[in-house]
């Protein structure tokens, strides 16, 4: 683990080297489960939209791809497990911090992914700022619409995972639930299944990568860290609270090795052309 000293020895030599500052916005775990879920999300899609649109052309291409659709279903569950999995370590791991750690920052403040007033202002500040009718809203360290696909996550894994289970297990469901509501959980879990699958190759994928600021890919959520000029512009509450807390040297970071951009460069190309293929294929079977 890099130490303070570390850092500070760091930041001297960048500034004396006249190299842009870095700050560490995720760290090892944050990243790992971030490669996992796509992942994870990414094996779901193009192993479960075959079987939505199984009347499709491309459908039956993509199934025999991935080996026929009985192979399809395999990677479907696998990548479901793997996806409930990285749930129940996300929630244990919040768990833990609250209360075996006592750390409440979890349920509030400017690093918590609860939404909070401020969210509710800042979304308001951000749709005047888009006509024109005032200045850009100040975000701390996570903005309205991250906080929004996060429990995003959450509601499919309740809703979406749910029905899946309800199908994966029918005969154990059937025990305490009528036949009927089966016929609920396929419809839910497709469609539901659906826009998820819409949302995030677009909105998602559009905030994340393909705005004009962050075109043609953001590395933050591969590499960790964040450069300072993007710090200051983008996050300028968090920065101004960091600078009066005393906690900018703490934040500091080496800036990120050729190898993990490399890396994020390729994991982020793959995600987002596969994204982006899945929406056509979609929108080809919605029109034709």
């Amino acid at each position: 683990m890099t130490t303070a000293k570390t850092r500070k020895a760091a930041g001297a030599a960048h500034e004396s080297a006249g190299a842009e500052r870095y700050y560490q916005r995720f760290d090892r775990y944050h990243r790992v489960t971030h490669v996992l879920l796509i992942t994870s999300f990414l094996g779901l899609a193009f192993s479960g939209l075959p079987l939505r649109f199984s009347d499709s052309p491309w459908a039956a291409t993509l199934a025999r791809f991935l080996g026929g659709f009985e192979a399809a279903g395999l990677i479907h569950r696998f990548c479901a497990i793997l996806m409930i999995g990285l749930f129940v370590a996300h929630v244990a791991r919040i768990v833990h911090q609250v209360y075996v750690r006592k750390d409440f920052s979890a349920l509030w403040g400017p690093t918590s992914m609860v939404p909070q007033p401020r969210d509710l202002r800042e979304m308001y500040e951000h749709l005047r700022y888009f006509v024109g009718l005032g200045p850009r809203p100040r975000f701390d360290h996570f903005t309205y619409w991250e906080k929004f696909d996060y429990w995003a996550v959450f509601w499919g894994m309740f809703i979406i995972g749910g029905s899946g289970l309800m199908l994966w297990f029918p005969t154990a469901f059937a025990l305490v639930l009528p036949g009927w509501v089966f016929n609920i959980a396929m419809l839910v879990h497709g469609e539901e299944a659906l826009l998820a699958v819409g949302f995030i190759f677009t909105i998602h994928f559009f905030n994340g990568h393909l705005r004009p600021e962050k075109f043609p890919m953001d590395l933050v959520a591969f590499t960790g860290k964040i450069p300072e000029h993007e710090l200051k512009d983008e996050r300028p509450a968090e920065w101004e609270r960091l600078a009066l807390e005393g906690r900018l040297a703490e934040s500091e970071s080496t800036p990120p090795s050729d190898g993990s951009v490399v890396i994020g460069r390729v994991l982020g190309t793959v995600a987002v052309t596969l994204g982006l293929l899945m929406v056509a294929l979609i929108v080809f079977a919605l029109v034709r």
